[in-house]
């Protein structure tokens, strides 16, 4: 389950004492939100490097790799990669596994080493290197008119190529109505988008919104306010 724009909508408002000071509007909540998704969302990424220098716990719903890999989830993809290398999802972020997938199935294929485009060069000059469908490889490079481009090797795996990708979370949008000068929430799917991050990051996402909004404002009391519950919450979640 995701975490619903409203419910965050109405705690930045309260914490923030909007009806007294008319601190934030719904263009500028909408704003923060995206922000503070996005923020969220790449630290994933950094946090579950470092903890897994760490190492993993025994606790079955304690283990933060575990924890990490199940917000992770909510964005992980599949897609075909094409003869000229594109991936053609318009959501695609990050780049997981390359399988090469002769056969039918979605997971039953051979998983494709990445390597550099200099080491292409010398391992097809040797016979003990050069790659083959049962040992291949691939390179990443972009293209100005292409853009991010995967490349297979042996070229005859290039046909049959897919992989596993992290998508871009959709942009947050707290739909609304005017109604006697006041914007009233509106939950049609036409003019709102929820958060799509992990339930359990909804405190955190009020909490970065106040921050975002007492800087963009220039309330040091409302800034701070927000970074002191945030770091608590952070906090919390790494002990």
């Amino acid at each position: 389950m995701a975490v619903g724009i409203n419910n965050v909508y109405k705690k930045v408002l309260s914490l923030a004492n909007k009806e007294q000071r008319g601190y934030i509007t719904p263009h500028e909540f909408n704003t923060f939100a995206d922000q503070a998704q996005l923020e969220i969302f790449e630290q994933y990424f950094y946090d579950k490097n470092q903890f897994m220098k760490a190492g993993k716990n025994d606790g079955e719903y304690s283990d933060i790799i575990h924890n990490l890999n199940e917000k992770i989830a909510v964005f992980e993809r599949t897609a075909d990669i094409q003869t000229n290398g594109q991936i053609l999802e318009d959501d695609f972020y990050r780049l997981g596994t390359v399988i090469y997938n002769p056969g039918t199935g979605e997971f039953t294929g051979t998983e494709v080493e990445e390597v550099q485009s200099d080491e292409i060069l010398y391992m097809n000059k040797s016979s003990l290197l050069k790659p083959t469908t049962t040992r291949p490889v691939y390179r990443r490079f972009s293209s100005a008119t292409l853009g991010h481009l995967i490349l297979g090797y042996p070229i005859s795996i290039q046909t049959n190529l897919v992989c596993t990708y992290v998508k871009k979370p959709n942009k947050p949008q707290w739909g609304y109505i005017v109604v006697n000068n006041r914007a009233m929430y509106d939950s049609d799917d036409s003019v709102t988008t929820n958060f799509e991050l992990h339930l359990s990051e909804e405190n955190e996402l009020v909490y970065k919104i106040l921050k975002l909004a007492g800087l963009s404002i220039k309330r040091d009391d409302l800034a701070k306010g927000g970074q002191g519950l945030e770091s608590m919450q952070i906090q919390q979640e790494k002990q």
